[in-house]
């Protein structure tokens, strides 16, 4: 039996979702909201109308490390010690770990310069040093238990889908053909393949990994998909290939823009995304260094640094 939890938002992300599973004596919580008393409330009244306590939970899955979908973890360890299940990739951000965030922050710096973001990279650069300490709080406390692909938790069928975040898995109970899906599939809007550095520091090349994990749900056996906002998802194989459809003419948008003489990320993240440049920085530039990326490997554009910055051209 599933029992949503869908907490209203203002945002155009429209709800925070998240799901408890429940299966004979056992309860899994599959994502966990986010950390403000509303989702606390939602959360507990779910509960409350099923008969059912925090004390009853016997694990938490995570499907990826983003805020939104851990908040209330510290507060239902801090009342049950429960086991916390992540991707192995997820620990290293959950526990906010000081060498991979100093690293983090390097890469953004040298993405930005190189990209041609001038002050807007640096005030954000900026953000991010603040954030190092201020976001300590949102450390995960509990031990965190790492999943990889193909791995059973309590019955779910653990799902590699890296695009949105390094770390995202889905969820699968074949059974019921049912998938929790984290950010991978969101019914309104779609996911932003976010640009991050690997443990080493190199770039991700993200839309490309998204593409992937796409594709690859597009092989499963699947009739519902229990999605981290908005509405539950019905026939999602539709929207799936919509999804990859958009993504491959939003390439073609900007290869048009580089083809019009527009060379560096941040003129055509300007043109592209006029006044969102400014009020979504960090996304806007995720979403243009991700395509230029995967125009890059299609081997339709090339590229040449001059004077510290990359200048893409059509090849």
């Amino acid at each position: 039996m599933i029992h949503p939890i869908i907490v209203p938002t203002k945002y155009s992300l429209r709800s925070f979702n998240f799901y408890l599973v429940q299966e004979e004596n056992e309860l899994t919580l599959i994502d966990a909201g986010i950390n403000i008393d509303e989702c606390w409330e939602y959360f507990n009244r779910t509960l409350n109308e099923n008969g059912l306590s925090v004390h009853d939970i016997t694990r938490i899955i995570l499907t990826h490390n983003h805020e939104d979908h851990t908040g209330l973890v510290n507060r239902i360890t801090s009342i049950k010690n429960v086991p916390i299940y992540a991707h192995e990739e997820s620990i290293i951000r959950l526990k906010r770990d000081k060498d991979y965030f100093s690293l983090r922050i390097d890469f953004f710096d040298q993405l930005y310069r190189e990209m041609g973001c001038g002050e807007e990279g640096r005030e954000h650069v900026g953000k991010l040093r603040k954030a190092m300490n201020s976001k300590e709080r949102f450390k995960i406390q509990g031990d965190i238990h790492p999943i990889v692909e193909g791995d059973i938790v309590s019955g779910l069928q653990v799902i590699e889908t890296p695009g949105h975040s390094p770390d995202h898995v889905v969820l699968l109970q074949p059974e019921t053909q049912n998938l929790f899906g984290g950010d991978h599939l969101v019914g309104h809007i779609s996911s932003n393949a976010i640009v991050e550095p690997d443990r080493q520091g190199n770039r991700i090349l993200t839309i490309n990994e998204y593409l992937q994990s796409l594709q690859k749900c597009l092989e499963l056996d699947i009739n519902t998909v229990y999605s981290g906002h908005g509405r539950i998802i019905k026939n999602p194989k539709e929207l799936i290939h919509h999804r990859i459809e958009r993504i491959h003419q939003k390439s073609e948008q900007i290869l048009s823009l580089i083809k019009e003489g527009m060379t560096t990320a941040s003129e055509i993240a300007r043109s592209f995304y006029k006044d969102k440049y400014r009020t979504e920085f960090s996304l806007v530039m995720s979403e243009i260094i991700g395509h230029i990326d995967y125009l890059e490997l299609c081997n339709k554009i090339k590229k040449e640094k001059k004077e510290g910055v990359w200048h893409y051209s059509e090849l």
